[in-house]
């Protein structure tokens, strides 16, 4: 790692825990919009529903597929219509609450702060993020992070998202660093490590569940990453 002199790190669950964050959230509006009656299920199939559309959008999102208003606009009643419920406009409302409340959670990824502190002594750090300006501004200012960052690069404000090899060529021109002397740390496979690799870049898998047929770096929680740097 010697010849690394640039750590990107994406954001939503990989310091800043989303799962989390977001999880404390919708099990609040889940009870005050009693949508186990409505939905006749209970919490976690209503969680593990709307994590699956949720992931479904955002990638529709990143090929440009469907737009932020979109996302935004749709995502709970698509959710609600699995259950065979149907209900735009309490969506709607849904949507408020969860944009006014998620992003002001304070949980971050376990060692979040007692890594980023080893690792500035030697290295710039960046941020590099799919994900809406104004959210993720607050989630990065709410927790503490924005201090450890040299560059903080959100898709929305470039019109660029990961994987797209454009984002990573930005990041080097902001940064100031050559191809080979970046690493991206990531919990997706897909925006984060194959679109590092794919740009030149080395790259670390975060993930609690890594696919064995992976051969590439990879880390379970942010204190292995002592040992690597």
């Amino acid at each position: 790692m010697k010849h690394i002199k640039h750590i990107f790190f994406d954001l939503d669950d990989t310091l800043w825990d989303f799962e989390k964050n977001s999880g404390l959230i919708l099990q609040q509006l889940f009870l005050e919009f009693d949508l186990t009656g409505k939905l006749k299920t209970d919490f976690n199939n209503f969680h593990t529903t709307y994590k699956k559309t949720n992931s479904l959008l955002w990638l529709q999102y990143a090929k440009k597929e469907i737009d932020k208003k979109y996302l935004r606009n749709h995502r709970f009643n698509l959710v609600f219509n699995q259950f065979d419920y149907d209900n735009y406009d309490e969506n709607l409302i849904i949507t408020d609450h969860y944009l006014n409340r998620a992003p002001n959670g304070k949980h971050l990824k376990e060692g979040c702060i007692d890594i980023l502190e080893y690792l500035k002594q030697n290295y710039q750090l960046h941020i590099i993020t799919n994900g809406f300006k104004e959210i993720q501004h607050i989630k990065i200012d709410g927790s503490g992070l924005r201090n450890y960052f040299s560059n903080i690069i959100i898709s929305e404000e470039h019109n660029l998202t990961k994987p797209d090899e454009q984002i990573f060529r930005l990041a080097e021109t902001l940064s100031g660093a050559k191809k080979e002397e970046c690493i991206m740390i990531g919990d997706s496979f897909t925006s984060d490590v194959e679109g590092a690799l794919n740009a030149g870049w080395e790259a670390i898998y975060f993930s609690l569940e890594l696919d064995k047929t992976y051969t590439g770096r990879s880390i379970s929680n942010l204190g292995e990453l002592r040992s690597l740097f």
